[in-house]
């Protein structure tokens, strides 16, 4: 199972991003949701999702807004800026390309070196 510090550099910010372009949710719902997509192998700890979803919020990347919630209790709703689409557009393709890469290292056939 792996926590935010298992996390390479910047994967928790591309996968926060991708979650809100989604629809918008409250932090406890952002947490759900990518241990739900990522069957029960990602999850993120208050102390790293909400100082990551400031500081995405600080860039500009997202937006927060207080309202209730399905239980009609109040939450801080995070969405998705116009800018914050445009960066994981880009941190999508940056993590394709460094995945890719890994994976070519990892298929290295020992006997071939």
């Amino acid at each position: 199972m792996s926590k935010p510090s298992d996390f390479v550099q910047g994967t928790l910010d591309v996968l926060l991003l991708k979650i809100l372009a989604l629809e918008p949710l409250h932090g406890w719902a952002i947490s759900q949701r990518l241990k739900a997509v990522s069957g029960n192998v990602l999850q993120v700890s208050e102390g790293s999702l909400y100082p990551a979803l400031h500081k995405l919020e600080v860039g500009g990347w997202i937006t927060a807004e207080w309202r209730p919630t399905e239980n009609n209790r109040r939450a801080k709703f995070y969405s998705l800026t116009a800018s914050g689409r445009a960066a994981l557009r880009e941190q999508a393709a940056d993590w394709e390309r460094l995945a890719g890469a890994v994976s070519l290292v990892l298929g290295i056939n020992e006997s071939a070196s």
